[in-house]
């Protein structure tokens, strides 16, 4: 299975009617002066091939070619290319999404090797990635320090904080290849609020919300709206600032936590209020070179804690990909409707967008089309665990490409096959749990299929060498499968053999997608 590249020209459509209180053309970005420029480009190409995929990287000279046969890309080097050409790659992170990253570029043949800062106990029992545990990825300078040190080729910021701190504008500045968005451009994801309003001047489709910073005024329009509803924090909190209300005490409550007893900090000090959408969720992410937009394959995750999505929402308790909602239909409507707009309106903003977006939204009931209900940055967590399964391209030439604007002569190759995770958590998750408690048996679990890859996220060794739990979220145990029915038991195979008492998860990852086979062939 194969995608390759939209490239966007064409008008920017506002629209008709937006909300007055929107700002003119190129004031949503004031203040916010992306250190990444490109011109922006629309073209679809649906060619798709599940056995051999060549894809060119022409300002690389080099040819890669992933053959569902093989789990490993292989290279062959034309032109002017050379085994020199191998280069360092830096992954900016210590959780399982970083961890799926690091295994994907280990397996790429254009990386010489894979360094992770921080990184956890697990990536560097795995091998996947050396992790340098003393960087200060705080410090842009540490990290420029670093780079030059170590001849790194290229850096991959995993997670949200340092992008919107502003990491990419400092690496980019000296001249280190760097994959994600500037500062500027990772308002999508920081500010709620930001978003919403770039959905409102460029008619995309998303939730009819309101944004308040006074406890009293959103109160009064939950009482006028009425209840479901959906209360958010405007800035980031970790996965964790966003409640569905299904009742007006709880969206009070929300709203009190947030606004008065400030839970959420600073991200905090503004809530949007949301209608409350009813349908089916869906990750939605494309790689972005600022002129041109990769779609990647589809995926589905589960928010809530409990099983049958009950409970508070989380970071995610489990995925898989391809998710059946995501049809090559639904994928056109997404790109045409919500990702293409979203990159030509943050470049007439001059926030130029160079990374990954991820869109969340939801497939509405009623109508059967998209809307968007959040926008990150980043890959997501567990998503990308499932997707770096599948991906048979290699990824460090892809993201270098996008890094330097050449994803116009890019295509990906996925497996054919399903991959699942499913999430081990602490007890307590995603409130107060207990750190320091002994994980066993990771090897048996590992070694229960070839299939199976453990993701480690929130672990890390004691003084007397035990692996232990040390994050909310800590595991992410993943497996591929010819369909869903046995990804699902190769995953709870190694999720059974491991011995971790004060660890739970969900028993039900999949189910969407074990329904939708149902219904379609139902006679």
């Amino acid at each position: 299975m194969a995608c390759a590249a939209y490239s966007i020209r064409g008008p920017l459509m506002l629209a008709a009617r937006h909300r007055t209180d929107l700002p003119a053309n190129n004031d949503l970005c004031i203040g916010l002066k992306s250190s990444v420029s490109y011109p922006v480009a629309q073209r679809w190409s649906s060619d798709s091939s599940s056995v051999v995929m060549q894809h060119v990287i022409s300002h690389r000279h080099l040819i890669v070619r992933a053959s569902a046969r093989n789990s490993k890309a292989s290279a062959t080097e034309v032109g002017t290319a050379s085994s020199d050409e191998r280069i360092t790659v830096l992954v900016i992170g210590g959780g399982g999404r970083e961890h799926a990253l690091c295994y994907a570029l280990n397996r790429s043949p254009s990386c010489s090797a894979v360094l992770c800062a921080p990184g956890n106990a697990g990536i560097a029992h795995s091998g996947d990635a050396t992790c340098i545990l003393d960087l200060d990825i705080s410090s842009s300078a540490d990290v420029i320090s670093f780079c030059r040190k170590r001849g790194v080729g290229m850096v991959v910021v995993g997670s949200e904080a340092p992008l919107v701190a502003g990491l990419v504008n400092d690496l980019v500045k000296v001249g280190i290849p760097t994959f994600g968005p500037s500062s500027e451009a990772a308002a999508l994801e920081g500010s709620k609020d930001f978003m919403k309003k770039l959905c409102d001047k460029y008619n995309i489709p998303t939730a009819k919300y309101r944004t308040f910073m006074d406890a009293v005024e959103a109160k009064q329009y939950v009482k006028q709206e009425g209840a479901p509803i959906v209360v958010k924090a405007d800035g980031l909190a970790a996965g964790k600032g966003v409640v569905v209300a299904m009742t007006l005490d709880e969206a009070f409550e929300a709203i009190d936590s947030m606004l008065v007893e400030g839970s959420f900090g600073s991200a905090g000090s503004r809530v949007i209020i949301e209608e409350f959408l009813e349908g089916e969720e869906a990750s939605f992410f494309a790689l972005v070179d600022g002129e041109n937009v990769l779609p990647l394959e589809s995926a589905q995750d589960h928010k809530r804690v409990g099983d049958g999505d009950v409970g508070p929402n989380t970071g995610g308790m489990g995925a898989y990909s391809p998710a059946p909602i995501v049809t090559d239909e639904l994928k056109r409507i997404v790109m045409e409707s919500i990702i293409i707009p979203t990159v030509k309106g943050m470049a007439a903003e001059g926030c130029k967008f160079v990374g990954v977006l991820y869109a969340g939204l939801m497939i509405e009931k009623k109508s059967g089309l998209p809307k968007l209900i959040e926008y990150n940055v980043r890959f997501g967590d567990p998503e990308c665990q499932v997707l770096m399964m599948r991906l048979e391209s290699d990824l460090a030439q892809v993201l270098l490409s996008a890094c330097q604007g050449g994803l116009s002569n890019v295509s990906l190759t996925w497996s054919p096959e399903m991959a699942m995770v499913v999430v081990m958590a602490n007890q307590g998750y995603p409130g107060s749990y207990k750190k320091g408690t002994v994980i066993k048996n990771l090897d048996r679990a590992e070694e229960a299929s070839p299939a199976v890859k453990i993701f480690h996220a929130g672990t890390a060794l004691d003084e007397d060498g035990n692996l232990v739990a040390v994050g909310g979220r800590v595991l992410g145990v993943t497996a591929k499968g010819k369909d869903i029915e046995e990804a699902r038991a190769r995953v709870y195979n190694a999720v059974d053999a491991i011995d971790w008492p004060e660890g739970f998860f969900r028993r039900d990852i999949g189910w969407r997608a074990l329904w939708h086979k149902q219904v379609a062939n139902y006679p």
